[in-house]
């Protein structure tokens, strides 16, 4: 069992803070996923006829997590949010990239509904999952760049476990150790909003749509979320 956690003074500082957790058992990535690939070819029409765009920087649910990263020292132009960098290379090229069923399930939802979204290999996990502010020690190797180690900078928000950083700048980019394969079969998916108050049903929406298109392709699916009130969830 895994543990996810957002730490008090995470909550306390981003107190409408809203965190999906979807995980699965027995998922099977090796295998076509229809309905998936429907989903991310949709979104490209829509693109491309003018009927949808990604949000943008100027939009409220992207300028929230320019303002959180400017907070914590990262400078979101540089350093953009995981969702932020999607909507804008999906609008240079006019598609998303092709990962395998299980990465293109959540880049797809993420960028459809403007919320950042992320997995992690619960298998190569080891014990719980912090969100919490960077003390600088920890170290993180970044996601397909397994010779190369970092060092958070202090007061940076990251995801942890009891090994390493698993995501840098909160949603930034996520570690190569615990990247989701088409081997996957224990997965965790997020999906994040910094507006519960505003934003909280459609991130509701948007994990009852990722959770949709993973039933068909796992054994068991739950779907957690994490508040300030209720700050973590035992998968």
């Amino acid at each position: 069992m895994t543990t996810f956690r957002i730490s008090p003074t995470v909550a306390d500082a981003f107190p409408d803070t809203l965190i999906a957790v979807v995980t699965t058992a027995g998922l099977n990535g090796r295998e076509p996923w229809p309905h998936t690939a429907a989903a991310v070819e949709g979104l490209e029409q829509d693109l491309a006829s003018g009927t949808w765009s990604p949000a943008d920087e100027n939009d409220p649910r992207i300028e929230a997590w320019h303002t959180a990263y400017r907070s914590f020292g990262t400078n979101p132009r540089r350093i953009r949010p995981s969702v932020d960098a999607l909507g804008r290379r999906m609008t240079k090229k006019g598609n998303l990239p092709r990962i395998n069923p299980a990465v293109d399930s959540y880049n797809t939802v993420s960028v459809r509904h403007g919320l950042p979204a992320g997995a992690f290999d619960l298998d190569h996990v080891t014990g719980d999952i912090e969100i919490r502010y960077a003390d600088g020690t920890e170290t993180f190797t970044p996601l397909g760049e397994p010779d190369t180690v970092e060092n958070p900078k202090p007061g940076e928000i990251i995801y942890t476990d009891t090994t390493d950083v698993l995501t840098r700048h909160w949603n930034h980019r996520d570690a190569h150790r615990t990247r989701v394969t088409e081997n996957s079969t224990h997965v965790a998916f997020v999906l994040e909003t910094l507006h519960a108050t505003r934003d909280g049903h459609l991130l509701e929406v948007a994990a009852e749509e990722l959770h949709s298109l993973l039933i068909p392709h796992a054994e068991a699916t739950t779907v957690h979320y994490l508040t300030r009130q209720q700050p973590q969830a035992t998968i």
